[in-house]
């Protein structure tokens, strides 16, 4: 039986940016709040609960402005989503060699689900609202080996786990701070991944 690898969603994975930007940015007119959209795509990966604080939301108003955000998700982002180049074939190639894959996401579950299965994307378990270092308990449990992201947390995450931690420069942290952060190898995109993974795990996939 093969390994199991973890990897993140936004701008690991998928490029989500535009629908979130419009998703966000429309939520802005509708609450009245000066939320920027364009800000926020450019930064993917935080909760968004804490988004919201560094937009200065008031705090009572922050339970109903995720659950507003979350319910027009499905229409204004997932149609404009788009898989990240080498994101089907990495999946694939854990896949070939036996193994498993995980998504591990600081995005709302059934969010993540929707872009998974519109974009038919390989993957065998999907767990949502983790972030940082608290996507160890889900790679822990699945007893993931890898851990694949674009953002400093997702490092932070796989060493908190004892998995190797693999960074690719398609979000808003680029090599050098992947690598300060503890990433053992960073790609510019996941297209450099299927041979690195089966160079890396051939003889044990």
């Amino acid at each position: 039986m093969g390994i199991t690898v973890g990897f993140d969603l936004d701008m690991t994975l998928i490029d989500a940016r535009p629908g979130m930007a419009a998703a966000m940015n429309a939520l802005g007119v509708e609450s009245g709040l000066p939320l920027d959209g364009d800000a926020f795509a450019a930064n993917l990966g935080p909760p968004l609960d804490d988004i919201l604080r560094g937009f200065e939301a008031p705090e009572e108003r922050i339970p109903g402005l995720v659950d507003r955000f979350r319910a027009m998700y499905p229409e204004v982002v997932v149609p404009s989503t788009v898989a990240l180049p080498g994101a089907v074939e990495s999946l694939r190639a854990v896949r070939a060699a036996g193994g498993r894959t995980l998504v591990v996401t600081g995005k709302y579950g059934p969010n993540a689900q929707l872009h998974v299965d519109a974009l038919g994307l390989d993957v065998d378990e999907v767990v949502g609202e983790l972030w940082s270092t608290q996507k160890a308990e889900a790679l822990l449990a699945h007893d993931a080996r890898v851990y694949v992201g674009d953002h400093a947390g997702d490092i932070r995450g796989a060493l908190a786990a004892g998995a190797i931690p693999v960074g690719v420069t398609t979000g808003p942290c680029d090599r050098t701070l992947l690598l300060s952060e503890g990433a053992e190898v960073v790609f510019e995109s996941l297209t450099e991944f299927p041979e690195w993974f089966e160079k890396t795990f051939a003889a044990v996939a």
